[in-house]
């Protein structure tokens, strides 16, 4: 007599964690890039008098020397990276680094503006590019989990750059001349240039065919939800950068701060967006999406806040404190939400795509405060943020939603 096996119960399957080590070297390195570059960008802000005496132009134009290099970044972001999405990661980073770095000795070097221009112009390429490599690779040195963390430290280095890194090339440039500041910022790309070359851990590269033969022509499935983020970016940052690009006059005008404290107040600002940074790498590392809701509506009620507070100091400090600190969260964490949203192959691409949208949102925001100020005042500037901001927030609730009802199918 035979008897039939018993079944048995099939295991459960583990699914396999990442265990790597989380890679503090790597995204410091990263982050050293990212705090010389953005400190490159912005330099001209700081020694605006000094640069365009020397050259014999407005003030006005040495600013169009930032708005030169963001446009270009705009435009040539997505094109550059496709262009290279071939090349093996880091020995292309090395080498955008370089370039940036002779950028700013050419700028410091440059004897006319027109020359300064294209030394600009040149670093606009490099900063585009390596804006559009550095988020796919630190996402490339962690697991999906850890992702929300790695972002904040990489993009730590470019609220130290506003916080630090410009202070201190506008006082080089004050003490020794303002073209020793670009100099040495060139050095420092050079040295951060050997760091990597030295310490920062390859990456794989993956490869991209012209016609797989699994998918054809069929297009990724995340470029939609991509796109959706970086538009919700662009609005974002447009909102911001609309009223932040004229703070200043704002702080001393509505809101009565002497301008020998203009600079303590800003100060102030991007300390707390650096809290708002570390808030982001750790308690909302893996709640990305809820750490954009509260970031996004804590900034449009700050805001608020300091829009009908500039009669009662406490208060409209106060809301420019809470404005810092919840915008400080944003940005890395809409860098998170992209990151998590593309696809493995489609990381490169959606970075060039993220570092468009946040460049067109910075220039676009100081077209529409130029555009708003004369003719509607200072006071319309912090309206403008509040209304996109909520529009911001509006989009990101009906992600959520749908995203829920989808589920719940």
């Amino acid at each position: 007599m035979t008897t039939s096996p018993i079944p048995i119960a099939p295991r459960s399957v583990r699914v396999p964690t990442d265990r790597r080590p989380f890679p503090w070297l790597g995204l410091i390195i990263l982050s050293l890039g990212v705090f010389l570059s953005i400190s490159s960008e912005v330099t001209p802000t700081g020694l605006m008098p000094e640069m365009s005496g020397e050259l014999g132009v407005s003030e006005a134009q040495i600013g169009l020397l930032v708005s030169f290099f963001a446009f270009t970044v705009v435009i040539t972001s997505a094109p550059l990276t496709a262009f290279t999405r071939r090349v093996p990661r880091k020995p292309l980073l090395i080498g955008v680094l370089v370039v940036l770095g002779l950028a700013n000795l050419a700028t410091g070097l440059a004897p006319t503006y027109p020359l300064i221009i294209v030394a600009r112009v040149v670093g606009g390429l490099a900063h585009g590019l390596f804006w559009s490599m550095v988020p796919a690779y630190s996402a490339q040195l962690v697991s999906r989990e850890q992702l929300g963390r790695a972002v904040s430290v990489t993009l730590a280095g470019g609220t130290l750059a506003l916080v630090l890194g410009v202070p201190l090339a506008t006082a080089l440039g004050h003490a020794v001349g303002w073209r020793w500041a670009f100099v040495a910022i060139a050095v420092a790309l050079s040295l951060g240039a050997l760091a990597v070359a030295l310490w920062l851990p390859a990456v794989r590269k993956d490869r991209i065919e012209h016609a797989d033969a699994a998918t054809g022509a069929r297009r990724d499935p995340t470029v939609l939800p991509v796109v959706i983020v970086c538009i919700t970016v662009a609005i974002v940052m447009i909102g911001n950068y609309a009223f932040y690009t004229y703070i200043a006059p704002y702080l001393i005008g509505p809101l009565s701060v002497p301008g020998d404290l203009v600079s303590v107040v800003l100060f102030v600002y991007g300390g707390a967006g650096a809290i708002g940074l570390v808030l982001t790498g750790t308690l909302f590392a893996r709640r990305t999406r809820l750490g954009l809701v509260i970031g996004l509506a804590v900034t449009a009620a700050a805001v608020a806040l300091l829009a009908v507070s500039a009669a009662v100091p406490v208060l409209s400090f106060t809301a420019l404190v809470l404005w810092g600190l919840a915008f400080g969260m944003v940005p890395p964490l809409l860098q998170t939400r992209m990151l998590q949203t593309a696809s493995d192959r489609f990381r490169d691409t959606a970075s060039a795509f993220y570092t468009t949208a946040f460049n067109a949102g910075i220039s676009g925001g100081a077209f529409v405060g130029a555009l708003l100020l004369p003719r509607f005042g200072l006071e319309a500037l912090p309206v403008a943020n509040v209304v996109l901001t909520l529009a911001g927030l509006v989009i990101l609730l009906t992600v959520i939603a749908r995203g829920r009802r989808h589920r719940a199918m």
